[in-house]
Formats: structure tokens, sequence, C-alpha cells
């Protein structure tokens, strides 16, 4: 504690210890471990921590800036598809526990044995869902800009790059916004604010308790939502400045381009994230604004309950040595 202190008093501190709200609970990752927490619909809690185990640990050239980008991305999206299907598991959908498996999941279950088949699932579900996030803000704004051009053919190439990125930005926001108003996901939007403010509470030296925890910010600055827009952001200068020099039109030639441009977009946004959020400063709030200004849909006030959770999973995870998760 007295190290932490030490930080704050020179210019603030930044844990990389970082979360994801789930159903009903919170994941948090932590340098050396990862922890998940529930609250069971019997109101206790369910606490799964283990060792957190990177690719970095067997290949350090992994951890070279630009690289990382990608493998963290990928490795988010691994631990955080695999911590919400465990969260689901606690609350079924109605008349769902009643259900025999079926002939085809038996022999799923037979071929490749629970773990197997369990890691098969994460991994299709990891697939679509990133399948999923990149037809919806990179191949359908494109395939619309291309309508855009069918219908007015007349529009210069430039044009049809504005059109294109204003279009991601619009299905982005538009996204988020309908979220917000689905009863269920409203709630997990709440075990959100829940994560940011015990993360808030942690960097500010107070003691993790439900009423310091409380009165902390519910926007946090290095928040993934954020990153996921400035994901948007940068696709769309990169691709921008890359069509300018190379003239595509063809709309199907033009998707590929961007499947091709995703992990360098990806790889850079992490090196800005990285800094940005490690840094003051008013470039680096300059930044940050966008993306704290979306988090009023991403992010609400958590009722004391939920507060419970997030101090719970980050206490799991904190480093047995002072100031080893620093950012």
């Amino acid at each position: 504690m007295l190290k932490r202190l030490l930080l704050l008093a020179a210019g603030g501190f930044k844990t990389m210890i970082g979360g994801q709200a789930l159903i009903e609970g919170i994941l948090m990752m932590g340098p050396d471990k990862k922890s998940v927490v529930v609250r069971k619909p019997d109101g206790e809690l369910e606490i799964k921590t283990e060792p957190r185990k990177t690719l970095k640990d067997r290949l350090p050239f992994v951890a070279l800036p630009l690289i990382r980008g990608v493998v963290n991305f990928c490795s988010s999206m691994y631990n955080g598809v695999t911590a919400l299907m465990y969260s689901a598991e606690f609350y079924p959908e109605d008349g769902e526990g009643e259900e025999e498996p079926s002939k085809f999941e038996r022999w799923l279950d037979e071929k490749l044995g629970s773990e197997k088949l369990t890691g098969l699932i994460i991994t299709l579900s990891m697939v679509m869902g990133m399948a999923f996030s990149v037809f919806l803000f990179f191949l359908l704004p494109t395939a619309l800009g291309g309508v855009v051009m069918r219908l007015f053919p007349a529009v210069p190439l430039w044009g049809r790059n504005l059109v294109e990125g204003m279009l991601k930005v619009v299905i982005f926001l538009g996204y988020l916004i309908a979220c917000s108003h689905m009863k269920d996901i409203r709630r997990t939007f709440q075990y959100h604010g829940a994560e940011h403010k015990t993360i808030f509470c942690y960097e500010a030296g107070l003691p993790l308790t439900v009423e310091n925890v409380r009165i902390q910010p519910k926007h946090h600055p290095r928040c993934g939502t954020s990153f996921l827009f400035v994901v948007i952001v940068v696709s769309v200068l990169l691709s921008s400045v890359v069509f300018s020099f190379v003239r595509v039109e063809n709309t199907f030639a033009r998707m590929a381009a961007h499947l091709l441009m995703l992990p360098i977009v990806v790889a850079i946004t992490y090196e800005i994230n990285r800094y940005v959020g490690g840094h003051e400063g008013a470039v680096c709030r300059m930044v940050r604004a966008p993306g704290m200004a979306i988090q009023r849909w991403t992010t609400f006030e958590p009722d004391d309950t939920m507060i419970e959770v997030g101090i719970e999973a980050l206490t799991q995870v904190l480093p047995q040595v002072e100031g080893a998760d620093r950012w």
C-alpha cells in the first residue's frame, strides 16, 4: 500500500488490471491471476480464480509493439467469451435445465469429451462474435457505400471514403444505444459500472469498501468500449489514406482490403490506447474524450450488491508484489 501511495503522490497510479461485465458477475484480469465472480440466484457469490497464463510466457516476441495488440485482443476475446459462458451457466433460460441433450450433443460429447467440447464451443462462439462484429462495423458500411456509389455515380472516391466512415460510426453508436435499452443488457452494463468504480477506488489508494467504491466515477478512460471506438476511428483514417493512393472501386475488393487492414488497425489502436491510458495532457485527454462520452450508453450506476461483486473480483487478482500491476 505504501508503494502505491508514493506512486499516487508522484503523479497518479494507473493499474493494468481490467475486467469485463458478465451475466450477474464480473471478470477481472490481473498480471498473474484472473477471477470470475458471479452473484448466484440464491444471492451467494461464486468465485473462480485461476493463474493467468499468457502467450508471451512461451513466445516472448508476441510482447513486441504492434504484435502485442493483436495477440492481446484475441486473448481478451477468448477469456471474455469463456467467462461469459461460465456466468450464463448459473442463469439458464426458462425450461433449459429440463431439456434432454440432443443426439448430436451426445455424439459430440462421446467423440470429443466434455473439455474438448467446451473448448470447441468457446472457440466457435469467439469466431462467430468476431465475424459478426467485423461484418456489422466494417463490411456492412463498405457494402452500403457501394450502394451509394451506384445511386450517385458522380460522387468522387473521397466522398465514398467519407460515406463509409460516417456509416461505421453511425452503425457502431446505433448498436450501442439499442443495446442500452434492452433490460437484461442494461443490468450487465450496471456491472460494467461496478467494474469501473472498483478500479477507480483501487487506483485512488482507498480501502475497497462499498462506501468508497460507490462515490467513484463510472466512466473509465481505459474502458474496452473506448478501445472499440478508437478501432473504428483508426479504421476510417487508415482506409481513407490507403484508398487515396490505391484506387479500389469494386465493393468486394474494398471489403477484402478492409479485412487485410484489420490486424494493422487493431495493432495501431492498441499502441494508441496504451500510450494515452498511461499519460495525461491535453492531447491524451482529447483522444480519450469520445470513448469516455459513449460510455453513457454502456456503463450505468450499479447497486451495492454489484459493487460487492466488483470488490471481490478485484481483490482476488491483486498482485503479491505491490505495484507489479502498474500500467
